[in-house]
């Protein structure tokens, strides 16, 4: 008997891995492109869950922005039904009207479809196919925006959208070793001419930036940067753990929050406390930037009775006394002498 190509061992032991773990009867459903991480991830699912008495179905999306789209989805959906994949379904997606640069927009529209999929089956998770070398990438990315260590920890390999646990089960696996398993297993991924597209981010720094670090450094800073987004999410594990502890003693028992609490706090908690309230109050975990926090902060170490800070969404906090309130922007607000401040 042949012996089983290196590759395609490695992605079925990745993929039994993040399985082993799953609760509920729902089968899981492998978000596929028909490019090689994808494609690799799926034919894998379709050997490893039936052996683990769980059903692998198959969800492809069609963003209608490149011609013939339409007849590829159906393409790889064919494959999907042809190698036992069930359910198998095709998407297709809007992404024109949807706020943020074409890249969020059709991150947005798929991850949408691919939870409504996952409700209507009772999925037990999706699965993605992203890498070890997309996770170096969205790392360069984060510090080019300057994200800070919520966006250094990169992808995380287990997350819930919607009630849908999202698993990355390749994310310690190279992209080299996904288009090895798919010439072992005589596939032919499709190539996105949106991956070499100069006009997005992340292209330029697939064919760019990395390229040229790896000519500086050595290949070994793929796995470094990977390694760096595991440690720093590690640490932002614990940090967020402890800023839940101090949000629940920094509040006034008459609302909001109190000022002398918040004060004691070390300036990295004390940012994870004002964001992680901002986000309870409404404010988009999106558009919520480090600039609204650093207003929030200045409220309490540098106040000197200004007026109020503006989260997005329309929402407006203000210092009163030993507090700090969430106002209703269309009311006046009380000022410490007791007269009104609009």
């Amino acid at each position: 008997m042949a012996s089983l190509a290196p590759a395609v061992a490695a992605i079925r032991v990745a993929v039994r891995r993040a399985l082993a773990d799953l609760t509920g009867p729902g089968p899981v459903l492998v978000a596929c492109s028909g490019g090689a991480d994808s494609l690799a991830l799926a034919a894998a699912a379709a050997f490893v869950a039936p052996r683990t008495d769980r059903a692998a179905g198959l969800v492809t999306v069609d963003h209608g922005l490149q011609p013939g789209s339409a007849e590829r989805a159906e393409s790889v959906a064919d494959w999907a039904r042809q190698n036992g994949l069930a359910p198998v379904e095709v998407v297709r997606v809007e992404v024109a009207g949807r706020p943020g640069g074409p890249e969020a927009a059709a991150r947005q529209a798929r991850y949408q479809a691919l939870v409504e999929v996952a409700g209507r089956y009772r999925a037990a998770a999706v699965l993605t196919g992203h890498t070890r070398d997309d996770q170096a990438e969205t790392v360069l990315l984060a510090l080019a925006r300057g994200a800070g260590p919520r966006g250094l920890a990169g992808m995380p390999a287990y997350r819930e959208l919607a009630g849908v646990p999202l698993l990355r089960p390749l994310l310690e696996t190279g992209r080299e070793q996904t288009r090895a398993a798919c010439a072992a297993l005589g596939l032919t991924p499709w190539e996105d001419p949106h991956n070499t597209d100069p006009a997005y981010a992340r292209s330029r720094v697939r064919a760019d930036v990395l390229p040229a670090l790896v000519g500086a450094l050595g290949p070994a800073v793929v796995d470094n940067l990977a390694r760096t987004a595991q440690m720093v999410a590690a640490d932002n594990a614990v940090l967020d753990g402890l800023a839940v502890e101090a949000l629940t003693a920094a509040r006034h028992p008459d609302g909001g929050l109190t000022v002398k609490a918040l004060a004691d706090l070390a300036p990295a908690l004390r940012g994870r406390v004002l964001r992680a309230w901002a986000h309870e109050m409404g404010a988009s975990p999106a558009a919520l930037s480090h600039r609204h926090v650093a207003a929030l902060d200045t409220l309490i170490t540098a106040w000197h009775g200004q007026g109020a800070a503006y989260l997005p969404g329309g929402l407006r906090v203000r210092r009163h006394r030993d507090r700090l309130l969430p106002a209703d922007p269309t009311a006046a607000l009380p000022t410490d002498d007791g007269e009104v401040d609009t």
